[in-house]
């Protein structure tokens, strides 16, 4: 097996403010601290496989701005190889409004920009990329037809293409038969079939309907509950440790940067998944997106 990984996806900067409640509509609270984050999924999910140890590569497009040059900079910093990273010189760099409550929920508001401007051309620029990897990660903070042209270069090359179906909207089928894992939470889940998953029966039932559609494996993240598993020869739900949640900003992007690296290594899928809930579980009980995910050396395989 190879530990090489290519993510494409989005960048962004994220700044975040803690706050006791969130504010009703038309409502304006005082809110505690403030703090200045890298972000954005992609590169979440980069980060989070660069750190867990894979050869990371990762395409995304930054605006010629102070935020898309202090991406690149973190970026290379933990080693990851940003020689795709694409600039648009008309859109600024994206940038994500969090909010954070007393209980570590959290509410996202999401300014794509260069995001919003990822290509199906820029993909013909980089897809030399695809044949030095066997697992791709994607979001859905980049155009549909990206992400569509993405899948389907995947497929012709024979490599193993993971979506993460977030933001949550609804995809066209043609997509689900290009991919070899999708990870939606549950309310992707239920945006995506409209099973409402609750339980291990409802995440079975909506697990089914995806693969129904041509996926071949489905991972249900269900938050403190774990994640739902419907693979080769694995089926639950697989427990996430106990943990005192203070930011789960990107608990989600940490789990599928894990499960790739795990895949990539050999990894069981019951044994994949242990290792992706123990790095998600980690990343809740700090601060921030990228900063947040763990080290290798801090969990055991």
């Amino acid at each position: 097996m190879t530990n090489k990984i290519l993510v494409i996806g989005s960048a962004n900067t994220d700044m975040v403010v803690k706050t006791h409640r969130f504010p009703e509509a038309g409502e304006t609270i005082i809110g505690g601290d403030f703090f200045m984050f890298a972000g954005g999924k992609g590169a979440n999910q980069a980060v989070a496989a660069a750190r867990l140890g894979a050869d990371v590569t990762f395409v995304c497009k930054i605006g010629n701005d102070i935020f898309g040059k202090n991406a690149i900079e973190g970026y290379q910093k933990e080693g990851i190889n940003t020689d795709y990273i694409l600039v648009d010189t008309s859109k600024p760099s994206g940038v994500a409004l969090i909010l954070i409550n007393a209980e570590g929920q959290n509410e996202i508001v999401v300014a794509s920009g260069a995001n919003a401007s990822l290509s199906e051309e820029n993909i013909e620029m980089i897809i030399e990329q695809f044949q030095y990897t066997e697992i791709i990660v994607i979001q859905l903070e980049t155009p549909i037809a990206t992400v569509a042209k993405i899948a389907t270069t995947a497929r012709k090359k024979g490599k193993k293409l993971i979506i993460n179906p977030a933001p949550a909207q609804v995809l066209p089928l043609s997509i689900y038969e290009d991919l070899f894992l999708i990870t939606p939470n549950e309310t992707e889940t239920e945006i995506l079939t409209n099973i409402k998953v609750i339980d291990e029966n409802s995440a079975l039932l909506a697990a089914r309907k995806l693969q129904s559609w041509g996926v071949q494996n489905v991972i249900i993240t269900m938050g403190a509950q774990g994640a739902f598993v419907l693979a080769n020869n694995c089926e639950g739900i697989i427990p996430t440790p106990k943990v005192e949640a203070i930011d789960t900003t990107a608990a989600g992007d940490v789990f599928n940067g894990a499960i790739a690296v795990a895949l990539a290594k050999g990894l069981s899928w019951r044994e994949a998944c242990h290792f992706a809930c123990k790095a998600s579980a980690i990343s809740v009980t700090r601060m921030g997106a990228q900063a947040s995910a763990p080290y290798l050396r801090e969990l055991s395989i």
